[in-house]
């Protein structure tokens, strides 16, 4: 068994144009500050990170991951959430999603998703560059507008977009796995990618890469009323990445899992500070302490209450107070009787 490592606290949700949220020196020393050992990094913000420059430069990536250790933490992941999305966008979204990419292609989805595809790219060597060996991202989303369908799905609907999704994947996984980088899908409303029956049709689509991994993430589960302890059980091998987020999923007689149109504050279903929702996470550090998970736990602030420097100051504690050291003997090794292959014959009776 391996002790999880963290508190780490994911940076997106925090940055801004006032200091100490405005570059990643300040940024740093802020999260320094409240306990966290590590930062996820947005590869898509160009205040913390030029993801290009650090694809295509050691010298650059090395004064990136110099900041940061001068700040006394490391970088525990880059993110591609916004990038990853793009790689696949019915055209249902299509105006929604610009927003995630450069002004000079919106409005003209190929070269969108060209661009989409050049930053995975650069996400990979940059990671490298960085001495990372994961890297989170969304897996875009063809057929979500179909999830509980009226009228019904067309037959095959399901599999030819599962095909179509794994043909803009399986290039950009084996440039990941060229530079020794996990490539971990965040299980997400949205996506087509959002839990672990849709993960499987995907690794199907992928002839079962290697890299295509999970980013575990408790909040999405409560909110879908998914056993999120058994999702660990069932795909632990596949986990790399996780995210420390609470949620709540409180349904009355007049909305449940959809949500009724409502705002995040007026939803059954919402995202809380840590502590505040109903995740147990106790038992979800014991599983992951007992599948051996080498990876970061880190904060992702989501709450529609709750001040987001509060979440941050009392999350790193709360990460801190979960993980668990892992014992190196047994608890009744007080109690060992030595033996040898003649005793242990002799004790059954042989």
């Amino acid at each position: 068994m391996q002790t999880v490592k963290g508190p780490g606290i994911f940076l997106a949700q925090f940055l801004g144009n006032d200091a100490p949220f405005n570059n990643l020196q300040n940024i740093c020393t802020w999260a320094k500050g409240l306990g966290f050992k590590a930062v996820q990094i947005p590869s898509w913000d160009s205040r913390v990170i030029d993801l290009q420059k650090a694809a295509e430069s050691k010298t650059y990536a090395d004064e990136i991951k110099g900041v940061v250790e001068g700040c006394g933490l490391q970088i525990s992941e880059l993110s591609t959430h916004l990038q990853g999305q793009l790689i696949a966008v019915n055209p249902a979204y299509d105006a929604l999603f610009d927003g995630f990419a450069p002004k000079e292609v919106h409005g003209n989805s190929k070269a969108r998703n060209e661009w989409a595809i050049s930053q995975l790219k650069f996400a990979a060597k940059a990671s490298q560059n960085l001495g990372l060996n994961a890297c989170a991202t969304f897996s875009g989303a063809l057929l979500w507008h179909t999830v509980y369908p009226w009228p019904q799905r067309p037959q095959g609907l399901v599999e030819t977009g599962f095909e179509e999704l794994g043909k803009r994947w399986v290039p950009i996984l084996n440039v990941f796995e060229e530079h020794g980088i996990d490539l971990c899908y965040e299980t997400h409303a949205g996506e087509d990618i959002h839990d672990g029956i849709s993960y499987e049709l995907f690794l199907e689509s992928v002839n079962n890469h290697s890299r295509a991994c999970l980013l575990y993430d408790p909040s999405h589960f409560i909110l879908q009323c998914l056993d999120y302890l058994s999702f660990i059980d069932i795909y632990h091998e596949k986990i790399r990445m996780f995210h420390v987020k609470d949620a709540e999923f409180n349904p009355t007689g007049r909305q449940g899992v959809y949500g009724g149109y409502q705002s995040w504050l007026n939803r059954a279903g919402r995202f809380r500070s840590l502590g505040d929702g109903q995740v147990n996470f106790k038992a979800i550090f014991s599983k992951l302490a007992q599948y051996d998970y080498k990876g970061w736990a880190v904060l992702e602030w989501e709450c529609c209450i709750k001040h987001p420097e509060d979440g941050a100051r009392e999350g790193a504690p709360f990460i801190r107070d979960h993980i668990i050291k892992v014992t190196d003997r047994a608890f009744d090794d007080f109690a060992d009787t030595s033996s040898d292959e003649n005793f242990n014959r002799a004790v059954l009776g042989l």
